[in-house]
């Protein structure tokens, strides 16, 4: 059997989407949506925190869009190797080449 999952939801929760038109999302796009999910403050805040807030929230968005730019570098990596081993070197670089 397995256990119920008790997931309480905070009171704000919605559900947003996303879309993008004959493309995928840019690492910068993703990022910031990441950033924002990190980091969350009210307008009513007092504005040295508010804008505090929004000076950290830019700056995660920045090593956010950094890493996730190494995560594509480093899967194309693998996609390479594994095109190259399966006997497919022109197509491995066509991919490296992106």
């Amino acid at each position: 059997m397995i256990p119920a999952l008790n997931i309480e939801l905070p009171e704000d929760f919605g559900v947003q989407v996303h879309t993008t038109n004959n493309r995928g999302f840019t690492p910068e796009e993703i990022a910031e949506r990441c950033a924002k999910k990190i980091v969350n403050v009210s307008d009513a805040a007092h504005p040295s925190i508010r804008d505090q807030a929004r000076v950290f929230e830019r700056q995660i968005t920045k090593v956010i869009e950094f890493y996730l730019r190494e995560a594509i570098k480093s899967d194309r990596t693998t996609v390479y190797n594994a095109l190259t081993d399966a006997g497919h070197p022109s197509l491995a670089e066509l991919i490296r080449r992106l």
